[in-house]
């Protein structure tokens, strides 16, 4: 059973928007991903959400006020990035030291992403289960990965 989902931030739950720069807390609009506050409502009943960003410029406080402005907070029980993590996406630092904090053992975990190697490869590599959010033409996948086209594919 999936005890903990951790979450990508740009592209996988609000929408990053080609050439704004800065901060998204800061952005003159933000805009949730389709399905995605009905799909965090419903995992969070049984499960803790949390953010898994890499946004090295962004700090927690920053990114849990841009999820304010769109009414995901509620729903996330913690945002995890470079600023109080210690280490950048990508890397297997990364998720072992969010494993480490959350106290939890990778194989009760899933890991929600748009981007293959910064999301789903790290994922796979310490054994949390991993779920690719993509409308790309997938020819193979590793069994381990499940391809979802819609965010609520992850609760009906």
């Amino acid at each position: 059973m999936i005890k903990v989902y951790l979450f990508d931030w740009g592209d996988t739950l609000m929408i990053d928007f080609p050439g704004v720069t800065g901060k998204m807390c800061d952005w003159k609009v933000v805009e949730a991903v389709s399905g995605a506050k009905e799909t965090l409502e419903a995992l969070s009943k049984y499960s803790r959400v949390y953010i898994a960003t890499g946004a090295a410029d962004s700090t927690e406080l920053e990114v849990k006020k841009a999820f304010e402005r769109v009414g995901l907070n509620q729903f996330i029980s913690g945002y995890f990035c470079k600023a109080n993590v210690g280490f950048s996406k990508g890397t297997p630092e990364f998720l072992n030291a969010i494993l480490k904090s959350l106290q939890i053992t990778s194989v009760n975990v899933a890991m929600v992403g748009d981007n293959f190697d910064k999301d789903i490869k790290p994922a796979m590599s310490a054994g949390i289960q991993s779920f690719w959010f993509t409308d790309k033409a997938i020819e193979s996948m590793p069994d381990k990965v499940k391809v979802i086209r819609k965010l609520t594919q992850l609760y009906l």
